[in-house]
This record gives C-alpha cells, sequence and structure tokens, in this order.
C-alpha cells in the first residue's frame, strides 16, 4: 500500500535525473513535479514515469514547491529535489511518522557527497533541512536559499537523505554562478550594496569558516576544493551586486 505522502519536486532542465528520481519514489502515494520553463526533456520524462507534472509553475523554486503542495492531494508533503534520494530507512521512517505525527513539521539530515566522496564536515557536513510538512503549509518565497515558513514545533527525522548536488565541475561552475546573480539581486531589492571591503573580505570570511571552524580540512581535497569554492560563491555574489549597481546607475561604494 502507498504510503500517504506528496512528493513535490521543483525542475528546471533536469532531463538527466528526473526519472530516476520519480521512478525511486513509487512508494509513495503521489509524486507532483513542479516545473520552471524547462527547455529540454524534463516534463516529457517526467510524465512518462508517472509523475503529475505542472508546467510553468513559478518563476523561483519557492514559487514552484508552493504550487505542487496547493496540489497536493495527501495531508503531509516531503519537498525534495531533483538530486535527492531516500533511503530505506528514509522511507520507513516518514511512512510511520505521517501515520502518527507528533511535531508540525519534520527536519532531515541531509548526507553529502562530492567529488566521489561524502563531506561530513564544513557546510556540506551539517546539513539539516525542514522537509517532512502538512499541506497547509508553505516556503518563503525567495529567489535563494528558500525555506518553510517558521513553524514553533519542528521535529527530528533519524534517517538521511541523500544527496549529489553536482553532477561535475562544471556543473558546480554553473550552479554557483546562477545562484550568485540571484543573491545579488535579492540583495540589491533589499537597498544592499556592495563596496571593495566586502568583496575582499565576504570571500575569506567564508572560506576560513569552512574550511577550519566548520572543519572542511578533516575531508581532505574534496573539502579544500569545496570550501574555496564556496568563497569563490561569496566573491561572485558581492561581484554581481556591485555590476547591477553600475547598470542601474548607482554609484558603488568603496
Amino acid at each position: 500500500m502507498p504510503v500517504p505522502v506528496s512528493i513535490v519536486i521543483p525542475t528546471r532542465n533536469e532531463e538527466a535525473q528526473i526519472a530516476e528520481c520519480v521512478r525511486d519514489l513509487a512508494w509513495a502515494d503521489e509524486v507532483l513535479v513542479a516545473d520552471g520553463g524547462s527547455g529540454d526533456t524534463t516534463v516529457a520524462l517526467a510524465r512518462e514515469v508517472g509523475a503529475i507534472v505542472l508546467e510553468n509553475a513559478g518563476a523561483t523554486i519557492a514559487a514552484q514547491r508552493n504550487a505542487a503542495i496547493e496540489r497536493a492531494r495527501n495531508s503531509w508533503v516531503f519537498a525534495l529535489d531533483a538530486d535527492e534520494r531516500f533511503t530505506e530507512a528514509l522511507r520507513n521512517e516518514v511512512a510511520l511518522t505521517v501515520a502518527a505525527p507528533r511535531h508540525d513539521a519534520y527536519r532531515v539530515r541531509r548526507r553529502n557527497f562530492y567529488l566521489g566522496r561524502e563531506l561530513t564536515r564544513g557546510h556540506w557536513g551539517h546539513d539539516w533541512v525542514t522537509r517532512l510538512f502538512p499541506r497547509e503549509r508553505r516556503f518563503v518565497n525567495r529567489r535563494v536559499h528558500e525555506h518553510l515558513e517558521p513553524l514553533p514545533d519542528v521535529g527530528w527525522l533519524s534517517a538521511p537523505l541523500l544527496h549529489i548536488p553536482y553532477r561535475d565541475l562544471q556543473h558546480q561552475l554553473d550552479k554557483m554562478n546562477r545562484f550568485a546573480l540571484w543573491g545579488a539581486e535579492e540583495l540589491y531589492e533589499q537597498g544592499r550594496r556592495a563596496s571593495a571591503w566586502g568583496l575582499l573580505t565576504r570571500p575569506i570570511g567564508r572560506f576560513l569558516k569552512a574550511y577550519l571552524l566548520q572543519g572542511g580540512i578533516a575531508d581532505g581535497r574534496p573539502g579544500l576544493v569545496s570550501s574555496m569554492l564556496g568563497g569563490y560563491t561569496a566573491f561572485l555574489k558581492q561581484a554581481h551586486l556591485w555590476a547591477l549597481e553600475a547598470a542601474r546607475g548607482t554609484q558603488p561604494r568603496t
């Protein structure tokens, strides 16, 4: 008998992995794919393997998630990404949890794999996300780092969710630039402005936090690469913010 939970997946050009992702969810009662305007075969592949697909569901990941949640037929929803996979232990735990919930929502720990190795330290080694919740809840509509609306009583699932955020280094670089631009646009809309000091110190600070304070050094070369590229992402966001100021006629600070 299927587990009475609706799985919602935001997508945009995920043809390389959406079919595998949806097939892996045969145990769930409902799978909804909220597509944000893919230019590849994502939509066709998702439908082919049995997902309900909402096309042009929103411009942001949060909006796509919310559109799918609105259509969900089950009382409980799990928000999944196309690059994430359930473990058998997590499937069983979700089934038990939705049958007798004790909290308003639940966090799950992601096991993150990078360049063929699991990262156990740094930013990726301390990665808890709120993903299981009643369908009345919604995500805060941000372009980056979207999150579920704040709840007073959030529980913790013990079984992990597997996550491979990047197919290869080029995929990571492309994704970093896109998210850095979105982050800069959010900052600009909030009235934030770039400075030479921020361009210099924010990347260094992010690297040192991930590599030394959060222990990325213990993950060997993958930890070093991940931490350095995290610093580069911080630099890109500040550089994009500075470029937005120039393009829109705002005099940047020095």
